[in-house]
């Protein structure tokens, strides 16, 4: 099989040709920060309010948290619920888009959790054939 016929399907692209227009790219550009993914994921066991996601993510800032959950909210993957409560509480829920993402993400982790001691294996391997 040659590099050009890995048997992987092209990803379709704008019109236009211009990279940045690649869905696969766009997309990747969002779910890819390791923030995002695991926003995603503690989303899809239940719906969380602010406080919550900033206690049990650690060491994400409060700004790049607010960040993350713009952008998600802005893709319509994450739905902000504001109550009418003193103080105002705010929840934040996956929205039907959003839940789409849970297999391929839930797939992602298995294949991680399966294949984590081959990748550190290789990565020693190589790194002893390069020292």
């Amino acid at each position: 099989m040659s590099a050009t016929n890995t048997g992987v399907p092209p990803t379709e692209r704008d019109p236009s040709g211009h990279p940045e227009d690649c869905p696969v790219r766009e997309v990747l550009d969002r779910v890819g920060d390791k923030w995002s993914v695991l926003i995603i994921v503690m989303l899809g066991r239940r719906t969380h309010r602010y406080s919550e996601l900033d206690r049990a993510i650690e060491g994400i800032s409060q700004r790049m948290l607010t960040l993350t959950l713009r952008a998600l909210v802005r893709d319509g993957l994450v739905e902000r619920t504001v109550h009418a409560s003193v103080p105002p509480r705010v929840d934040y829920a996956l929205t039907e888009l959003g839940r789409t993402l849970l297999e391929p993400l839930t797939a992602l982790d298995h294949w991680a959790n399966r294949h984590r001691d081959d990748i550190r294996a290789a990565r020693e391997r190589h790194d002893r054939q390069q020292g």
